[in-house]
């Protein structure tokens, strides 16, 4: 019986040697699909954000990431502070980076 396993095992010695490239195939099709379906959209979602907190200008109405709304009263380009009016006579200090996202056509704070 030990004899048949190990004639089994012994074959005829011509084993057939892939491409390597073909062994990598799937890895890079993966890579390439994690690219075009998740890395490439992220990278141009976060370019958007970053050129709308750019762009951002007195006047603007803004949401915060903390939900808070609110217009830019004023603009400290060289802190990179905003001056934010969130009620009648109230207004609050913030970071660019703290704005969520500009309000289009929604009128907010009065």
């Amino acid at each position: 019986m030990n004899t048949l396993l190990y004639a089994g095992t012994m074959g005829g010695g011509a084993t057939q040697q892939g491409n390597p490239i073909m062994s990598l195939l799937p890895f890079l099709v993966i890579i390439l699909v994690m690219y075009l379906l998740m890395i490439r959209p992220q990278a141009k979602k976060q370019k958007e954000k970053q050129q709308m907190l750019k762009d951002l200008k007195p006047g603007d109405e803004i949401l915060t990431i903390g939900g808070m709304y609110g217009k830019i009263e004023g603009v400290r380009e060289k802190e990179g502070i905003l001056v934010v009016k969130i009620a009648k006579d109230i207004k609050i200090h913030i970071t660019r980076s703290a704005v969520a996202e500009k309000l289009v056509d929604k009128s907010v704070v009065k």
